[in-house]
């Protein structure tokens, strides 16, 4: 809320985009200094620097979740769910892990990851103490673990955990309200604690315009949501006519891999005037992956550069 003189862009580039295309990639984003700095990419050798979840294989978490990966430079998933019953519910181990480190999916993915979807869907549904035993334990590990990331924070902390699915919340806006809101009041709440004027950004994939107030009532200052599960008109009221919420919007990656040129900049130029605001409160996030053609990702580039000027 800066009144910045263009809208902020950030890109990534997943692994897998640079083990398919390599030296072609390299030369597209050569084109485009103003994104990427000139930086060069040792591609040819990516694969030997992977996290642990994004190599091909399996790998086991902290927590016992195993996870499998069949195409490397992509994230891996959770095919092993450690917790069976309501028994090792009971039974689970917090981790002894105490570096700071909160991967994406920490609270409510994590119980997911740890029991399988069904068993949480099913303990959500009873709303009896085995789901809040298993609650407990994910977030005083989380506790744990913001705690001692706290004397490092730099100006943004960032947060990932994706709280929707296509169409809305799994367990319902009432039920995260009483079951999950007050996890993620408690962790942020930590932050705010010990540096009021810290700035705490919260990637959450799916749709999740419902909670959207609500985790601005947390302490989010900036959210992370999907252009296409939220819709761009549910985004506008309740971001901008509703309430005033800073996005960083995740521009539509499902479209980007079958779209024409023309189908991108209409995408994008929308996006953004529909949430432009001259104060801010707005940025653009890309994310490149190996499904889209680099003819199509020059068109996305071209797009955002086009409309990171944008004034209304």
């Amino acid at each position: 809320m800066q009144s910045p003189e263009t809208i902020p862009v950030g890109i990534s580039i997943l692994p897998a985009a640079w083990i398919k295309y390599g030296a072609e990639l390299q030369r597209l984003i050569d084109q485009y200094p103003q994104f990427f700095g000139g930086n060069k990419v040792d591609y040819e050798h990516i694969g030997e620097h992977l996290s642990p979840s994004y190599r091909k294989g399996i790998y086991i978490d902290e927590w016992g979740c195993e996870w499998h990966n069949e195409h490397a430079g992509n994230e891996a998933i959770v095919v092993g769910h450690p917790v069976k019953d309501e028994d090792d519910v009971a039974a689970l181990k917090i981790p002894d892990c105490r570096d700071g480190r909160l991967p994406h999916g920490f609270m409510y993915l994590r119980l997911l990851d740890l029991c399988g979807f069904e068993n949480a869907m099913v303990w959500f549904a009873e709303e009896g103490e085995t789901i809040q035993t298993l609650i407990d334990k994910v977030l005083e590990y989380n506790l744990y673990q913001v705690a001692a990331v706290l004397p490092r924070m730099g100006d943004i902390v960032y947060f990932g955990d994706d709280l929707g699915m296509q169409k809305g919340l799994a367990i319902g806006a009432e039920r995260w309200r009483k079951y999950m809101k007050p996890c993620f009041r408690k962790l942020y709440g930590i932050v705010k604690a010990y540096k009021p004027s810290q700035i705490i950004y919260m990637h959450t994939d799916g749709c999740i315009w419902e909670i959207m107030p609500d985790l601005v009532d947390c302490g989010v200052d900036m959210i992370n949501p999907q252009f296409r599960a939220n819709g761009l008109e549910n985004l506008i009221r309740v971001c901008r006519r509703e309430q005033i919420i800073p996005i960083n919007l995740d521009l539509d990656r499902q479209l980007f891999p079958v779209a024409t040129r023309s189908q991108i900049f209409d995408h994008i130029g929308a996006a953004v005037e529909g949430l432009y605001l001259k104060e801010g409160a707005l940025g653009l996030n890309v994310e490149l992956n190996y499904e889209i053609p680099l003819e199509n990702m020059a068109a996305v580039l071209d797009a955002v550069e086009k409309y990171r000027h944008y004034k209304g």
